[in-house]
């Protein structure tokens, strides 16, 4: 929950042709921002325990992703 591994899924995205989908270490919702930010090429990102555990709230990160430009599937 230490954010994404932004070094590691940048070299995935410049290896393959294939969607990459970002997986485990989100821990807030400003992991994501900086997620899409950094690396646009990612077509999305996965987060689970976090809404699980009730430490995000699903609308408050969509909220928060259309505040910065990033779009979210409704």
């Amino acid at each position: 929950k230490g954010g994404f591994d932004l070094e590691m899924l940048e070299a995935v995205c410049d290896a393959v042709s294939v969607p990459v989908i970002a997986s485990g270490g989100a821990g807030r919702i400003d992991d994501f921002i900086t997620l899409f930010h950094t690396l646009p090429k990612v077509d999305a990102g996965l987060a689970a325990s976090i809404f699980h555990f009730g430490e995000v709230k699903i609308a408050d990160l969509k909220v928060e992703m259309a505040k910065n430009d990033i779009p979210t599937r409704l």
